[in-house]
């Protein structure tokens, strides 16, 4: 006769086994989720400040480790609409005109002061489209020239209408962002309306800017070329000059220099915002306050050559203090801007 042993099993024991397995095959992903990183895309040329300034201080106020990811601002929106149903970026910083597509196709989350207190400091008119992004920096527009050619700066967006500055101007082209500037800056000059509705006044825009035809030297797409020109003496003006390229060619001891036309200046898109159903949320909104709390402000601005957003931030030395800032509708530009291209092709061909 076979003897059959039976097996007690203990209930307790065999629940607390399968607890432990689990507890083993969960053991990465709990660690993953330990692990606090917020990850940021934004241009490439951002890199350094990022990395130098913005990521330690947020770093240490949030206890998380920054990852920066640098490209372009095209490729930040790809980014988001490829990953849209399982996002990594948390942050995007990007160009204003670039944000517009991201808010119709739902992929930021709305900006709001419980969620990032400093935001209540900005200036006006630097929250855009009721909180669907902010700009976290003012590099700004104005006529960058060579002193050593121009011992007189030049003090109007005008001068470059002159005469005597027959083939010596140098324009950015439409496909330049930096280029819109000129655009309405003519239709401002031509028809005396603020700038809130002269940007808008378009074909008083074009007949003011082909009347400067005869004084270009060249309209670039390529900007160390027209900085070339400009240090070799050939050009006289870059009207419409990024503040920051303008004072890092400066500070190198390049004959570059920048003036503030009594019209004012324009403030360049410097966007940031939360990306929408991203990992991290509060880090995000964590992060983004911190770029714009006021010691990273000031910090920032001076690294860069530009105006901080944040009111409160002290404005570094060499900027502009009482200069009126042009804001510019990039709705109303992310509209229309092909239509401009073709018709500067066309106006402006010489």
């Amino acid at each position: 006769m076979t003897k059959i042993t039976t097996v007690s099993f203990n209930r307790r024991a065999i629940l607390a086994a399968a607890g432990a397995a689990t507890a083993a095959l969960a053991a990465p992903r709990i660690l993953r989720a330990q692990t606090k990183e917020v990850v940021v895309g934004g241009a490439a040329s951002h890199k350094s400040f990022v990395e130098q300034i913005v990521a330690p201080a947020a770093e240490k106020k949030l206890g998380c480790k920054v990852v920066f990811e640098g490209s372009r601002s095209l490729v930040n929106l790809e980014k988001m609409q490829k990953n849209k149903d399982k996002q990594y970026l948390s942050v995007v910083m990007m160009d204003d005109p670039v944000m517009i597509p991201a808010v119709s196709e739902g992929l930021l989350e709305k900006l709001t002061p419980e969620k990032i207190p400093n935001l209540a400091l900005l200036k006006p008119g630097t929250i855009h489209m009721d909180g669907m992004w902010c700009n976290y920096l003012q590099p700004w527009l104005a006529i960058a020239y060579n002193p050593k050619v121009m011992p007189v700066p030049p003090t109007s967006w005008a001068d470059i209408y002159d005469p005597k500055y027959k083939g010596r101007i140098i324009l950015p082209s439409l496909q330049n962002t930096e280029g819109l500037a000129n655009l309405f800056m003519a239709a401002h000059l031509a028809t005396g309306k603020p700038m809130a509705e002269a940007q808008k006044d378009i074909d008083a825009a074009f007949k003011k800017l082909v009347t400067i035809k005869p004084n270009l030297l060249t309209a670039y797409t390529q900007m160390p070329q027209a900085y070339n020109l400009l240090e070799q003496g050939e050009g006289f003006m870059i009207s419409s000059a990024i503040s920051q390229v303008a004072l890092d060619r400066k500070s190198s001891g390049a004959p570059v220099d920048i003036a503030v036309p009594k019209e004012g200046i324009f403030s360049m898109p410097s966007g940031v915002a939360l990306v929408k159903g991203a990992p991290q949320p509060e880090l995000g909104a964590g992060f983004i306050d911190v770029m714009l709390s006021v010691d990273v402000q000031g910090t920032l601005a001076a690294k860069t050559n530009s105006l901080p957003t944040n009111k409160d931030a002290a404005i570094p030395a060499g900027m502009p203090t009482n200069a009126t800032i042009h804001t510019v509708d990039w709705a109303f530009v992310a509209a229309n801007r092909e239509a401009w291209v073709k018709r500067w092709d066309r106006d402006m061909a010489l």
